[in-house]
């Protein structure tokens, strides 16, 4: 004989197991996005929302000696989103400093990471970004 009590607890606990599983991946970090560029192309821009004290994060890879040029624009107009450069084992700047627009020579083969960020004010608690980059 069936027990409808027996297969309603077991149906219950099989989809709370299966909502944990899908819920565990959504609170961790985020996977960074590429930033690619189109085929002859030399530089991209990618562009984003931002709110509050939230922070997204690109990735761009380039040869040693190549130049990067970075630059950042904000909606509204003015320096509410900014951007941190980062490469492991190189020190383009602390995780204080705050960037709108950078250019240097890469110092190795590799991924190299741009972290974006919101300056929030009083006024201005999110705004829109346009984040440009060109490597020759």
């Amino acid at each position: 004989m069936k027990h409808p009590l027996r297969n309603s607890a077991f149906l219950a606990c099989l989809c709370l197991i299966a909502s944990r599983a899908a819920t565990a991946g959504g609170g961790g970090k985020a996977e960074p996005g590429r930033i690619r560029f189109a085929a002859g192309a030399s530089s991209a821009t990618v562009s984003g929302h931002l709110k509050g004290d939230e922070q997204t994060e690109f990735v761009f890879g380039a040869r040693k000696g190549q130049t990067a040029t970075l630059r950042i624009e904000s909606t509204p107009r003015g320096r509410y989103a900014a951007f941190r450069l980062l490469q492991p084992n190189t020190a383009f700047a602390s995780r204080y400093d705050i960037n709108y627009t950078w250019s240097g020579a890469l110092p190795h083969d590799g991924d190299y990471h741009v972290w974006v960020s919101l300056r929030p004010t009083e006024k201005v608690r999110s705004a829109r970004f346009r984040l440009t980059l060109t490597v020759r």
